[in-house]
């Protein structure tokens, strides 16, 4: 196991064309960015790269995404930023679902079923309701539960969305996706949208549809909308479980950064087990990048 050279460093920006960035842990830790990403990432653009923004993050709507680039006063467009939350409407937008929703999540997956036309309850529209000891009345015409990061989560949602799939004939189960933990704040890893589903899960013994990372799903929605191709584009990420692995599921190059969920300790570990899915690259951070002299840069 051995971090980027600067010669793979110029291997990556020769080979691949489009980029694509997972944003807590590789970009960010939840206000503060990481040093030396935003030179970076307009090196990138400044040879011609494209750029796009792939995060599991499902509390945020990619509007809500823009306003954090730029606060973080990172140039980007909201056409190269997709969401798990985005993902979730997209999925259900692509099947015809004309139904309501019912969501275990925060504000961000509202605002995207919306933008997509589905009608949705719940969310944290529900975190004060309580259960009040008799039967819970669901709405018959719920026929999808999205479940993602929900700080708000309570008994009463769980119960909820569980008699909604449990009661409601073909009620979709729709992850936005599945990761345990993440980067929501800076100094801490906070529990993530797998906690939500999980809770879902052991009470419908049902499997999720995961929208986000590292589902197909996602990319064909990116490659569609970009007209680009996996075999010229690298994903960057800091989670072999998500980031690396949707990576090895598509067809993307894969460039593992250890400034979020996997440090040093864990891939290490991991390296040498049989059947381990190894990262293409390895970089202590994005912003490294910057360390190829600037010669190297012109001429890539």
């Amino acid at each position: 196991m051995k971090q980027a050279s600067p010669n793979d460093m110029m291997e990556m920006l020769r080979r691949y064309d489009t980029w694509v960035f997972d944003c807590d842990g590789t970009l960010w830790r939840g206000q503060a960015l990481i040093e030396g990403v935003a030179d970076a990432l307009q090196l990138l653009r400044d040879l011609g790269k494209k750029v796009l923004f792939v995060t599991n993050n499902s509390t945020k709507s990619r509007k809500a995404f823009k306003v954090k680039f730029d606060q973080l006063q990172l140039p980007v467009d909201q056409a190269e930023i997709y969401s798990s939350s985005h993902s979730a409407a997209a999925y259900l937008q692509s099947i015809g679902f004309k139904k309501k929703a019912y969501v275990c999540g925060e504000r961000g997956i509202m605002e995207e079923l919306a933008a997509a036309g589905i009608a949705a309850v719940g969310g944290p529209d529900d975190n004060d309701r309580r259960l009040e000891g008799r039967p819970v009345e669901i709405d018959p015409e719920i026929g999808a539960v999205v479940c993602g990061a929900d700080p708000g989560l309570s008994y009463f949602k769980v119960t909820y969305a569980s008699l909604c799939l449990r009661h409601n004939p073909g009620c979709l189960f729709i992850a936005t996706n599945t990761d345990s933990r993440g980067h929501f704040i800076e100094k801490q890893e906070w529990p993530g949208a797998g906690a939500t589903v999980a809770a879902v899960q052991a009470v419908v013994g049902m499997e999720p549809i995961v929208t986000g990372k590292p589902s197909p799903f996602m990319l064909r929605d990116v490659c569609a909308a970009h007209a680009t191709t996996p075999d010229r584009m690298i994903m960057v990420g800091d989670r072999l479980d998500t980031d690396i692995a949707w990576g090895h599921a598509t067809g993307m190059a894969t460039l593992l950064v250890l400034t979020g969920i996997t440090g040093r300790d864990d891939l290490a570990a991991e390296w040498g087990r049989p059947g381990f899915q190894r990262p293409d690259y390895v970089m202590a951070s994005f912003g490294d990048l910057m360390g190829i002299s600037a010669a190297a840069r012109a001429a890539a």
